[in-house]
Formats: structure tokens, sequence, C-alpha cells
């Protein structure tokens, strides 16, 4: 359909080449485009190749009849319109039939000058409204559909990348978002049309004098570079602040794409705003939950005669709030505290009860408790202080020299001897802390010259689409060989056994015996 304000095209479709004469002076006139076929072939080959508006017909041709043309065309062409035009075919049912079978209007010989225009602008008016409304329907759906991919993108890039995506897929044309992360960096997802995939770049654009709110105004193309824009066309952009300290944010599009308002363009920005604030808080409380965790994790572990020791901590991926995991390596008084836990939850809460757990072991342990008084007292420390919670830890003191070791759980996964080969795995069932229930005695063993000890927390094995057997499983597998350098060991099974995109956080603590 043409743009609003633009020339229509009409297409008269006649045998008789007076007749044709006619409809097209009268038409051009009007300040219609016009185009003429002499057969009902010529018509239908001639709506499938060029843009038609409107297609003015007469229903008495050589090889087909209008009926039939007409019918084809709207087969093809719903939105299209079409009038009938007819000395012959005059009466109540020929018109009937014309109407039926898919006219939008029908005028019978003879036919005044203006009776035509003004008929042509009643049904063009009628589809150009009627083409509108579709347009706008199928742009809003597809901004909910951008909206809903938005605000489930695991991370910024991939929030630009669904948001330039989306813009594509509203305006079928290019399309640039450009937006601000919570680190400062601007970066842009462009994507060079619907069926292209959308990659993100970095972007430096002036956002001087843009005021609160959403505003939309047209720049010239070479100053959104970095994508190929249509030809002889402007750059119409979106920008949108939420407030005085927030860099804005752009949607560029095509100016073509745009009607005379733009509700869908501006709605979009402030879909992509939303979006945007709520990853920017999410990136800042995942930054101060993990900061908050790594500065309550040891600084450095202890060098211990006899002993090799290695450590791994990673923090859930970016998209994923942070956890309660901690560990603990410490001499006290001849003996190695190792210790290894996580808190239930996700959240900046599930980091600082962490905090308070841990520091609540060290305290115990300097007082010369033993493993499992230790952690009863932790348990009714947690039950007074923080009895909606709920944590597992294992704990165990190591005598270097002999390699005796003293072991209490509670409710954590079994730790994993490693030696020759050779694995098992240390199983003490017991309760979790925050529950009052008896526990079992302290676990007595000796760790090997040679042996390796393995304690982790569940992000290191369990994964949504297997059970936590097939993880174990898996993480015995690969803890058959140690290597000699014991970080590398804790390393390799952080990349064998955690998947690319954490979704937990990860704690792996090896100690080895000389």
């Amino acid at each position: 359909m043409t743009v609003e304000g633009d020339a229509a095209t009409v297409l008269v479709v006649d045998d008789s080449r007076a007749k044709r004469y006619l409809l097209v002076s009268w038409l051009t006139r009007a300040g219609f485009d016009t185009i003429e076929a002499e057969n009902g072939a010529e018509a239908l080959a001639l709506v499938e190749t060029g843009p038609i508006d409107l297609v003015v017909l007469d229903v008495r041709l050589p090889d087909l009849s209008g009926f039939e043309v007409c019918e084809r065309i709207k087969e093809r062409n719903p939105a299209m319109p079409v009038i009938h035009v007819s000395a012959h075919a005059v009466d109540v049912v020929d018109r009937a039939q014309g109407l039926t079978r898919g006219a939008d209007a029908y005028l019978a010989e003879p036919i005044e000058p203006e009776e035509l225009v003004a008929t042509a602008h009643a049904v063009l008016r009628y589809y150009q409204a009627r083409q509108r409304a579709e347009l706008l329907a199928e742009r809003l759906a597809a901004l909910a559909d951008a909206t809903v991919q938005m605000h489930a993108a695991p991370n910024f890039v991939r929030l630009l990348e669904a948001a330039a995506a989306g813009a594509a897929e509203i305006f079928k044309s290019p399309a640039a978002v450009i937006a601000e992360t919570f680190d400062g960096d601007c970066l842009a997802g462009v994507v060079a049309g619907p069926d292209a995939k959308p990659r993100v770049v970095p972007w430096v654009v002036d956002d001087t004098g843009v005021p609160i709110g959403t505003t939309v105004r047209v720049d010239e193309p070479a100053a959104w570079g970095r994508i190929d824009w249509p030809a002889g066309d402007t750059v119409t952009v979106a920008a949108a602040k939420l407030r005085e300290d927030l860099a804005p944010l752009y949607v560029a599009v095509p100016t073509a794409t745009q009607t005379v308002r733009t509700p869908v363009l501006v709605q979009l920005a402030q879909a992509v705003a939303s979006a945007v604030e709520a990853q920017r808080s999410f990136d800042q409380e995942h930054r101060i939950a993990v900061t908050l965790q790594r500065s309550l994790l040891p600084r450095r572990l202890p060098e211990v005669a006899g002993l090799d020791l290695a450590v791994r901590y990673e923090p859930a991926s970016a998209q994923t709030e942070v956890g309660g995991d901690f560990y603990e390596l410490v001499m006290l008084e001849g003996h190695l505290l190792v210790a290894i836990g996580d808190v239930a939850g996700h959240s900046l809460h599930a980091a600082t009860v962490m905090a308070e757990l841990r520091h609540a072991v060290r305290a115990y342990a300097v007082e010369g408790h033993q493993p499992g008084v230790i952690l009863d007292r932790v348990n009714e420390l947690m039950r007074t202080l923080l009895p909606n919670e709920l944590a597992t830890i294992c704990l165990l003191q190591l005598h270097p020299e002999s390699g005796r070791i003293r072991l209490a759980s509670a409710g954590h996964l079994p730790a994993l001897l490693s030696m020759d080969g050779r694995v098992e795995f240390v199983e003490q069932p017991a309760p979790l802390l925050g529950v009052r229930a008896p526990r079992p005695p302290d676990l007595e063993f000796v760790l090997p010259a040679g042996a390796t000890l393995v304690l982790y927390t569940d992000g290191l094995i369990e994964r949504r689409d297997t059970t936590i057997d097939d993880g174990m499983a898996a993480l015995a597998a690969v803890a058959t060989r140690v290597d000699d350098d014991l970080d590398q060991f804790c390393q390799r099974l952080l990349v064998e056994l955690a998947p690319p995109e954490i979704h937990d956080d990860v704690a792996v603590v090896a100690v080895r015996r000389r």
C-alpha cells in the first residue's frame, strides 16, 4: 500500500482502448498514477509484480471474466481493493455477483468522472485505514514478543541482542539499540534486518541534552554508523531516559518505517528502558554480593609442611543470583582446619548468612572444640539467631604429620578420596544446620601418603538435566587422575564438570598428603 501522502497507483483493466483512455484520463487528472492492462492474464501478472493500490476492472474481458480475475486477486492479495465497471452486466444480479465474489464497489456505465474518482478515494480510504490497523496490530504483537525476550535475557549482551532483533522484526528493517551497562560501557545491539543475526558492538554517542522521558528525533544516517541504513532515507531515533543520573538509551530505525505518529517506537524504547534498568539493578546487586563473598573468603592458603593445598571458587554467572558457598583453611594448634559449606538460597542475604556461619565456625574452632561439637554449637546459633535459615557444611581437622582426620558433616555432599587411580566417597549422613536432630559421632580415618581429599559444593556436580548420582559418578571419573599441580587439578574439575554458564556457586578444596 502506498505511504500516506503519496499518489496511489491504479491498475485499469479493460479490453477497449477507448474506454481505458477515458478511465485513465479521469484518474490521472485526479492525481492517481495509472497502469493499463487489456485482459485478465495481463492484469494478474501486473498485480503479482507491481506496486498497485487499486484495480479498476471491467467485468467482460476477452480471456477471463472480471469476476474470476477479481477472485484470483483477492486470493493472493486480500487487502487489494477492486472496483468493477461494466457497460453490459448492469442489472442487480450482476452487481450482486460482483460484490459477492470480492469486489469492493460496482459501477455501471455510463460512469461520471466524479463518481469514479469519489469511489476510488472512498475505497482507498477504507483499505488504508484497514492496513494501518493491521500494521499496528502486527507491530504491537511483535512488541509484546520482544518485551518478553528482553526480560528473559540472561545478561546485558543478550538483552541488547533481543532488543535489536525485536526492533528489526517490528519494523521489518535494520535497527540499532544503544544502552550503557552498569559499569558505564556503552554498547549497541545492531542488526541488518528481521532475518539477520544481531551482534553487539562498542558504541559512542553524545547524550548531552537528552531530557527525562522519551523523545523522538530524526538524524542523518552518518550519525548512527556501523549499520547499512537504506539509501536516501534518514534515521528516526527514540531516546529514553528514566532518571537524571542515568545515561539514556536509544532505539534507531529507518524513518520510512514510521507513520505520522510513532507510538510503537516510543513504546519499544520504554520497554527497552525498563529491561535495561532491571538488568543494571541486578548486575549491581550481583557485583556487591560477589565482592562481599570474595572479601569474606580466605585471602591466602596456609603453608603446611607435608601437605599440598588448592582451592577454586567460582560465583554463579552474572544472570544468576549469587549464593552462599564458602570454604575455610586455617592452622590451629598443629591441626589444619578445613571447612566447606553452602547456605540455602541465592541472594545477597545468603552471602551475609554465609559470612556469619564462617565466622562462627572459626570462633568455635579457636576455642579448641572437635568438629562435631563445633557443628552442634553452630547449629544452636543458627536456630536461635537465624531460625529460618538452612545450610550444609563439611568440617574436618587434619594432623599433617600422621594424616589422621576427624570429620563431621551437616548434610553436605560426601568428600572424595583419590589415590593411585582409585576413588571412594567418605560418607557421613547427618542433618543440615538449622534442624534439631541427633548428629552422628565424628568420623575418624587416615589420609594415606600420596592420597588427595576433595571437598566441593553442589554447584560442581548438580545439573538441571541429570541426577545428582550422575554428577557424583562424573566427578569420580575425573578425579581418578590427580595432576601433579593441585591447582591445575582443581581447575580441571571446573572445566570438565561445571557448565559454561554456571547457575550456582562452585567451591572446591583439595588437600593432598605428600
